[in-house]
């Protein structure tokens, strides 16, 4: 595997940083002087990002408790604390990989310097940084589910961090969702949710998803021998509205206990909203894989 890349976008004005699997786009905004420390303080931090999780790949795909650990390197620090908040639910910290990552680069371009607005997006998994005032355009790749294709953040609303999963993305999923976008306080807490919410929009039994063991495609899957799925088929509408409810119903437990903001779950063309997203109707918002933020 080679060493950390960090490149020009041809715009000059994006980073792109790219480590084994972590490949960030990072953007900031405000005085030239400004944006150009910040961009040296997180090329500077991220040469050692992989290295310090590599450290601590045991215990990060051990399953979290109640009870705190003790890691040494702060990313894996804000994966284990997005994932604890789920406890007892099996998670392990390695859920919230993407968005801790992104966290962790964010919190190293924006210290010290004074910027609008900056963000890091790992994968479609998001960290935002709005100043008093501000407000970031996240433009949200379209799904075809009618929503509005633009989602407005500003610096009063609580959400600083957007993930999406789902059985077809980049992690393994235990559910059937195309995909579920999670609002949060920061991007790891977002990504847990997502991974949650996603495996939880299911049938259990149905004979028409195909599931493996997870050590199956990869043996140190942090899932073990959990099921996870491949391939699922043709699903009657009443099936399509259990699965969704399923979902919905783990994603207001979450909201109702403050763990996300917002959640859009989608499934076979159909979707269920919860949290403030909900009261908008939709009309606002076209939540889906990726996410592109921009001015």
């Amino acid at each position: 595997m080679n060493g950390p890349a960090v490149t020009w976008l041809a715009d000059r004005r994006r980073l792109h940083m790219n480590h084994g699997p972590i490949d960030l786009i990072v953007e900031a905004f405000g005085a030239e002087v400004e944006r150009q420390a910040a961009y040296t303080q997180a090329a500077n931090r991220f040469g050692t990002v992989l290295e310090e999780l590599v450290t601590e790949l045991p215990l990060l795909r051990q399953p979290v408790s109640e009870a705190s650990r003790t890691l040494r390197f702060s990313t894996a620090r804000r994966m284990e604390e997005a994932a604890r908040s789920h406890a007892p639910t099996f998670v392990t910290p390695m859920a919230a990989v993407a968005g801790g990552v992104a966290d962790e680069m964010l919190t190293a371009l924006v210290a010290g310097r004074r910027l609008r607005r900056a963000y890091v997006n790992n994968g479609g998994d998001v960290a935002l940084y709005l100043a008093p005032g501000e407000h970031m355009d996240a433009a949200i790749a379209g799904t075809g589910h009618g929503f509005a294709d633009h989602l407005a953040i500003s610096a009063e609303d609580s959400v600083r961090g957007i993930a999406t999963s789902g059985w077809r993305g980049r992690s393994h999923s235990l559910g059937i969702a195309d995909a579920v976008t999670v609002l949060a306080e920061n991007a790891a807490q977002a990504d847990v949710a997502a991974t949650l919410i996603a495996n939880v929009v299911d049938l259990p039994g149905h004979p028409g998803i195909a599931r493996v063991p997870a050590s199956q495609i990869d043996p140190d899957s942090d899932l073990g021998d959990r099921l996870v799925t491949q391939d699922v088929g043709p699903f009657s509408d009443v099936e399509v509205a259990a699965a969704l409810e399923r979902g919905l119903a783990t994603a207001n437990a979450m909201a109702e206990r403050g763990l996300i903001h917002s959640a859009a779950l989608f499934l076979r063309g159909e979707s269920r909203i919860c949290g403030p997203l909900a009261a908008a109707g939709g009309s606002a918002y076209k939540l889906s894989w990726r996410t592109v933020c921009h001015v």
